[in-house]
Order: C-alpha cells, then structure tokens, then sequence
C-alpha cells in the first residue's frame, strides 16, 4: 500500500524545513557576520549574491502564495503580495525572531541596494501596465459623468489630505520647514483610487459592459492619470526644494510639453517603433523588448526635463497600449513577466518597510484611524457629489463612491516614491500603507454589494445585446490585415474589400507585391484601401453611434519576385486575417492555381481568397448584390460577416441563401428547425450591422447547383470554405463545381 501524505500535512511539513533552514542560516556565523555588515572568517563578497537571490525567492513564493489565498477569498491578489511583505518584515517576522529577519533583509548599503534596484524597477514596470490598462477609448465614450466624477472625486479628497498634512505634528515629518511638500504627497495618496482593483470587481459582477460600470473604470482611469501628473508636479517640487512660483512653473509647463509631445508626435513614433520591431526582427520578444526600450526612453526624457521618471513609465504604457498592432500574445508575454516577478518583489519589500508595530502606541494609531476615516468619507462623498453632478441616479452614485474608495497598489506605489524621495517619513508611509490595506480589502464586497440588483434599461440592454455579438464575431476580433495581391483586376479588387474591413475597425494593413515589375511602384492600393477605410469609418460611427474608428496605417512589402517568402516571413507577425488577390488564381477545370497554393502554403490563419476570370472594377461594389451561402458553420458565419461588413458603406444588398437537404418525413421537419435557426441567425447578425437581408431556401442534394443557379443574379459571391489538407489549396468539392461553371468574382474566406 502506498504512502501518501495529505495536503495539510504536506504543507506543515513545508513550513517546519522552511523554519529549519531559516534557523541554519540564521546562526551560521559566516553569513550571520555578512549580514550584519562584517567579513566573520569569510569573503563578504561571496555571500551577498546568495542572500539576494534567497530575498528574491523568498518574496516571490511567499508573495504568490498569500496572492493565491487573497484570489479565493475575493481579494486582489496584491493584498497578498502585501501581506507577505508585512509578514516577512519588521511588523512580524522581526517583531517574533530578530535575527532570521535581520539576515534574510540585511540593512547594509551595498546588500540593500541589490534588492533596491529591482524594486525601483519594478515601479517603472507596474507603471508601464498600468498605462496600458488605461483604456482612453473608454473616457471618451463616457464622458460628463466621468469628467465630473473624477474632478470632484480628486479636488475632495486631495483638499482634505493636504489640510490633514498641515496639522499633522512635527514628530512624524520628515523635515518640520518643507510641509508643503508632505502635504501634496499626502493629498494625493488619499485622492488616488487603483484601476485595476477596480476593474476586477467590476469584471467579476458583469458590469464592464453596464453604463454605471464604465463610468466606474473610467472615472478610475481619469483620476489615476490626474493623480500621476500631480505626483510629477509634487516629486518636482521635492526635487528642486525651493517650491517658488517660478519654479512650479517650469515644472507645469514641462510637463504639459511633454504631454502634448507624446499624444501628437510621439503617439504616432510609438506605433511605427513597435511596427518596425514586429515585421523586422526574427528573433524572440523584439517587440517586448522594443517597449522596454520605449519605456525608458520616455522616462529618461521625463528626466531631463526635471521631472521625476514615474509620469514617463506611465505615459508610456498609455501610448504602447493604444498602439493597434500590440497583439493580445505579446500583451500576456510582457505582462507575465511583471506580474510574475517584479509585483511580488516591489509589494513585497513595501510591506517589509511598513512596521505595523508603531501601531501599538496610542497617538500613532489614532493618527492612522484619523488618516483612514479622512481618506474614506473625503472619497466617498467626491464621488458621490460628482455621480450626482454628471447625471447618476443617488442609488448609482452610492455604488460608484464605493469603487472609488480602493486604493490597492497605486497608493502603495505613491506611498514608497514619497518614503524613497524623503516626502514621508516611515511612521507616516506605515499609515498611508495600512489605510490602502483597509481600504482595498474593504472595497470588494462593498461594491459587490452596491452594484447587485441595479435595474438595466431597455436602450442599454440593446446595446449590451450588440456588444455580445460582437465579442463572438469574427471581424470585431482581428487586429491586423495582411494583403498579398497583384496589379491585376483581383488585386484592386481585394484592396477595396480589405480597406472596407479594415475601415470598420480603425486595423492596419500590410501589403505584400507579388509579382516583380519593371516599371516604378505605384500607390494604386494605397489610395483604395485609404478611400475605402474613410468611407467604411465613417459609415461604421454613424450607424453605431459610436466613436470613428482610427485611422487606417498602411505598410508596405515588395514581393520582388518572390512573393512566398514574404507572406511566409511576415506569417508569425500577428496577422488575424490575409486576403489574395491576384491574376490567373483559379485553373480552367476549377481548381485553384499553384501560385495561389504558395502563395497560402505559408500562412495558417484564415484566407480571404478572392477568385474570377472576369474580374470586374472596384466600383462595381457599390450597390452591388451580394450572395452568401449559410449553413450554421463557423465558417459560414465568417464569411456572411464579412459580406455585412462589405454591404453597409457600399449600400449593397445581401441575400443569405440555405441549401436544404431533399429529406422527407421527420427528416424534413428536422431540416426545417435547422434551416429557420440559421437564417434566423443571419438575419440577427445582419441587424448588427444596420441591414435587412433577403433570405432564402433551396432544397437540393448538392449545394452548388443553387448556389450556381442564383449566381447570375448577383454581383459577387462571398462563401464561407474550409482549407482542406494536402498539398494543394484546396476548399471542397462545392467550391470547386461552383469556379468551374462560374466565372464571376466569388470571395472564399477560409479557416
């Protein structure tokens, strides 16, 4: 019989080797000695690496245990990095065994400043996904409510921190003659809320999508961006110690130079650095590393221009966010390995430098519970009246003051720039930490309170049943287009069909020349794609109601003759959809040409061939009658997206066609049920993008006799297909039977 050993058991035993080691290495008198700052008998030197790492491993397992516990209780997972911090440091580990606390986070100054460095670090790299979790998108969309929300939620809060700081007692600042400073960090710490502690809760009751929920994160958003610019203007008065008008002005103006620097010119160099690195570099990660580089550069340019780097790291993350090319893979590689290693080390070693033990003499615990009921009702009641100013029903409000009272690691991160900076002293960073700990863990069921039963509106409801569609569509989820065509017929063909998709949804295109001339590029696609995304844009803000897409960025590849190696070599580059266009695609007895086959042979998502002997001019779109074969397949619904896509700038009409089996009986019956859903479902999506559709139903045995009977009647053909293997392309029999008797532009998306 096998020996086991049950969970609890095992994890006991953990602990009691943990505690052993900790014990060892604690009275070993050779790293004792290095810790405390002597050689004890050995090489210094030689034990300093090993107590680093043992810091960074320590803080990473604790960290993510404690976050793990904190997930299932419904807390941030922060907290638990926190509270790791908390208990590895002086509060308790320190407090219980001095000696084991003093050796694993020696005060020496050569030792601290190793385990410094990564935490500095890490506060340019919390900052940098913050701002890419600054969705500016959605401010925009909000608008008022979130403007006067975080206005007010911002100038309450703030006046009355800074007042606090005025009347705060000389024993617990850091320098009695500069209180000034002291009290701008201390209004902004408690005008501060964190998006994301906010944006989980909100996620997790299902009210991203609800109006009060995006004005909730949005508010958030705003609020957060605001605080960073006051905390930029702050560390630049701390930094030139003499806050005179002059001075302050130059710091002002500085910054508003640089802001508007980064979202005019720098937006744009921003997107065509990440573009150059992902299309150019074969090697891994260019593009995180590409970031990086963006990352420090926009700090250091903060920098010189005497501000302090937080507000460059974090305006950085905004304009790398914003960047349409940055794919959701490369958006989980940077973030893994910022929530993976430098969020437990930073929240780690700020929890150890909080000391909860000054707790225990009265004053200081008063002063903290004054600091937390100042922070939460100075909150609350700033965004409470500015949910009443923008609009909000009282009931809206109340949950809106709720979410912003959530500190989480945004004040944690101003609390440990302010200790680092000598705006705070430890006593004064202890409070600010245990009131964002309070708060924080305060908020969530709080909010999940506030938020639970709230009534939704019919207008809303419609919206939030669009939105749905739109998550599980095909189009709302492609983020760039690659198109290989000719100068051919087909290929100015495929640029307009392109450039409408492309329009629709503010997505890149890339081309790629296929074949070799002899005579000077032109721009002739180009000048489709741009005229056809303009106009696909413009039609998609005014049937929506929404915000234009943006602008459509066009890049280009010359084939020079070899075609495959550039549609293979830009295959791996986050390309969500590519569409072909070229002369001689399709064979005289229906098969598709080998140039086509090599031309995909290379790129494994999905197709958008374009076919025809006699290809018609781009013009011919407009108006036109467009035919989609359905038949509930993914690939289908694909395809009849697509078409909608097409129809809506073009005023095209679209007929969703459904070959039915010739069954009889039951059969029939059952037949019937499918063939209504389908059509039904057609005709919903269609509504989603402001068309009415004919459909319609052909029974027969094979599905390309009607197709090919209805085909005369309309002007293009777009049927969805699956690749089939082999070493030819190839998309099945009806596909096939359908070129060979069809000589029309028929528009194949394939999966």
């Amino acid at each position: 019989m096998p020996f086991k050993i049950n969970a609890r058991a095992r994890n006991g035993w953990l602990v009691a080797l943990l505690a052993i080691a900790l014990s060892y290495l604690a009275m070993h008198p050779a790293l004792a000695a290095a810790a405390a700052g002597g050689k004890g008998g050995g090489d210094a030197n030689s034990i300093r690496e090993p107590i680093f790492i043992a810091e960074i491993v320590l803080l990473l397992v604790a960290g993510r245990l404690l976050g793990e516990i904190m997930v299932r209780l419904g807390q941030p997972s922060v907290m638990g990095m926190l509270l790791a911090g908390i208990l590895l440091g002086h509060s308790v580990l320190g407090a219980l065994w001095p000696g084991a606390e003093k050796f694993l986070f020696p005060s020496t100054p050569d030792q601290k400043s190793m385990i410094d460095g990564i935490s500095r670090l890490g506060i340019l790299m919390l900052l940098l996904l913050t701002g890419m979790e600054t969705d500016l998108k959605l401010v925009r969309k909000v608008g008022r409510a979130a403007v006067a929300i975080s206005l007010t939620g911002i100038a309450v809060p703030f006046a009355c921190g800074f007042a606090l700081g005025q009347f705060l007692p000389d024993s617990i600042l850091p320098h009695a003659g500069e209180r000034l400073v002291t009290s701008l960090f201390l209004g902004t710490a408690l005008s501060i809320s964190s998006i994301k502690i906010v944006a989980m809760v909100v996620r997790e009751m299902n009210f991203m999508r609800r109006n009060l929920g995006q004005i909730i994160v949005a508010s958030a958003i705003m609020e957060d961006s605001i605080g960073w610019i006051i905390i930029a203007i702050t560390l630049g008065i701390a930094t030139t110690g003499k806050p005179d008008l002059a001075s302050v002005a130059k710091i002002v103006i500085g910054i508003a130079l640089f802001l508007g620097f980064s979202f005019t010119i720098g937006r744009r160099i921003v997107f065509l650095l990440i573009r150059w690195a992902n299309d150019r570099f074969k090697s891994e990660f260019a593009v995180v590393t590409m970031i990086l580089v963006i990352m420090g550069s926009m700090a250091l340019l903060t920098a010189v221009i005497g501000v302090q780097t937080v507000l460059g790291a974090f305006i950085a993350g905004v304009l790398i966010g914003e960047s349409p090319i940055l794919t959701k893979h490369i958006d989980q590689q940077l973030r893994g390995v910022i929530t993976a290693l430098f969020m437990p080390v930073f929240f780690g070693l700020s929890g150890i430098s909080a000391d909860l033990t000054i707790l225990v003499h009265p004053q200081m615990l008063m002063l903290t519970g004054l600091i937390l009921l100042i922070a939460s009702v100075g909150k609350f009641s700033g965004a409470f009246a500015g949910g009443l100013l923008g609009g909000l029903r009282p009931r809206e409000s109340l949950a809106l003051g709720c979410g912003m009272n959530a500190r989480g690691s945004t004040e944690v991160i101003v609390a440990t720039i302010g200790l680092s900076m000598g705006a705070l002293t430890q006593n004064l960073f202890t409070m600010i930490v245990t009131m964002a700990v309070i708060t924080t863990t305060a908020m969530p069921p709080m909010l999940r309170k506030a938020l639970s039963g709230l009534p939704i509106g019919k207008a809303e409801r419609e919206r939030l049943e669009r939105e749905e569609l739109d998550e599980k569509g095909f189009v709302p989820n492609l983020e760039r287009i690659l198109l290989a065509v000719d100068d051919g017929p087909a290929g100015k063909i495929a640029a307009r069909i392109a450039g409408l998709v492309a329009g629709s949804r503010g997505m890149p295109v890339t081309i790629v020349d296929v074949e070799k001339t002899a005579t000077p590029r032109t721009d002739a696609h180009e000048r489709v794609i741009k005229d056809s995304a303009k106009e696909s844009a413009e039609v998609t803000a005014e049937t929506t109601q929404a915000e234009k897409p943006r602008k459509v960025d066009i890049s280009r590849q010359d084939g020079n003759g070899d075609a495959m190696s550039k549609v293979a070599e830009a295959a791996g580059k986050g390309f969500g959809l590519m569409f072909v266009g070229i002369a001689n695609s399709r064979t005289r007895e229906g098969a598709l040409s080998q140039a086509l086959t090599r031309i995909a042979a290379d790129f494994e998502g999905p197709l958008a061939v374009l076919v025809c002997a006699d290809c018609p001019d781009p013009s011919h779109l407009n108006g036109a009658d467009i035919l989609v074969p359905v038949n509930g397949t993914d690939v289908s619904r694909r395809a009849a997206e697509i078409a909608f896509v097409l129809a809506r700038p073009t005023q095209s009409r679209v007929t969703a066609l459904y070959v039915s089996s010739a069954a009889t009986g039951d059969g029939r019956r059952s037949a019937r049920r499918n063939e209504a859903a389908v059509l039904k479902d057609a005709t919903e999506l269609a509504s989603r993008y402001d068309l009415d559709i004919k459909t319609a139903v052909a029974p027969h045995s094979a599905a390309n006799v009607p197709i090919r009977k209805a085909a005369p009647k309309h002007d293009l053909i777009v049927m969805g297909v699956s690749r089939r293997p082999g070493t030819a392309l190839f998309f099945g029999n009806t596909a096939a039977a359908l070129m060979k008797d069809w000589d029309g532009p028929i528009l194949f998306v394939a999966s």
